[in-house]
């Protein structure tokens, strides 16, 4: 069974480089400049997609944190006036959309509730994403499933048994699942990189991808190694602005060397077949004083 799935104008899956997304989310504080400034500095990098989230703020955020209280760079404010304060609205999604046609990245969000889904049915996005914390929502994996689009499912803070649910739901059919661990920063003793091979045995046939959310490069790229098809991380223009997904992000030029790595993982792992390599010749002839007979 192939294990790739059409996404958008490319293949995601064994055999194709792995498909690299810079996670904007909410990095950008609710401002469309800033938005456009992360979105030009993953083109820069060579990222083939930018990430945000959308939600429905009422409908998305617990009940009993709507009224939590919280220091922002608005103000003192409730959780859910935060909550708004970050969120774009049609306008400002046309605009990203427009932005990222004209600069050849895809550009798709996490979708945290129906009506968020049914309000980015008006954008031509490659697939939708939903987030670790959905994992459960069986009820918005099958509205997501309903839109024929492929699907980007987290698996972060759950269970080996809540994952194979929510893949049951949602469907095997263009589906991309990502091991993630949701902590911000992660600790590397908490990656748990070999849930990769693990999650690859589980699902014969389905892309498997790394959400990283760790201070660093080199477990994205090692991610590859395993096998992972796809990374996500968070990108930000500076890991001290305002937010909880910052310190977890890696700003424009460590995206640059991020993208380097997973390109020179990918080239380096070749096929596992034993060669003499063309290059190797020279050294042979010099150095190699017995020969096979």
């Amino acid at each position: 069974m192939a294990r790739e799935i059409q996404f958008g104008k490319r293949k995601i899956g064994d055999g194709h480089p792995a498909y690299i997304i810079a996670e904007v989310g909410i990095n950008h504080n609710g401002d469309i400049g800033i938005a456009k400034k992360i979105i030009e500095a993953a083109v820069h990098a060579g990222a083939d997609a930018v990430k945000f989230q959308k939600r429905t703020p009422e409908v998305a955020t617990p009940p009993d944190q709507q009224g939590q209280m919280r220091d922002t760079p608005w103000g003192y404010i409730s959780y859910l006036e935060y909550r708004h304060k970050v969120e774009f609205n049609q306008e400002q999604y046309r605009e990203i959309d427009h932005y990222c046609k004209e600069r050849h990245i895809d550009w798709m969000v996490s979708v945290w509730d129906e009506p968020s889904v049914d309000f980015m049915q008006q954008f031509d996005t490659p697939a939708y994403k939903v987030p670790s914390a959905s994992l459960t929502d069986h009820k918005l994996l099958r509205h997501v499933r309903n839109t024929g689009k492929p699907v980007i499912l987290s698996t972060g803070m759950s269970t080996m048994a809540q994952i194979h649910k929510g893949v049951e739901i949602v469907g095997r059919d263009n589906l991309v699942i990502m091991h993630c661990t949701s902590t911000y920063p992660c600790e590397p003793e908490e990656l748990n990189l070999k849930m990769i091979e693990t999650l690859r045995r589980e699902f014969p046939g389905n892309p498997i991808g790394y959400s990283g959310h760790e201070v660093g490069l080199v477990p994205s790229a090692i991610a590859v190694a395993l096998g992972a098809c796809s990374i996500e991380r968070h990108i930000t223009l500076d890991r001290a602005m305002w937010g909880s997904d910052q310190a977890a992000s890696v700003e424009p030029s460590g995206f640059e060397r991020l993208v380097k790595y997973i390109r020179v993982t990918e080239a380096s792992l070749g096929d596992g077949v034993k060669k003499v390599y063309q290059s190797e010749q020279g050294s042979l002839k010099k150095l190699r004083r017995v020969m096979d007979e």
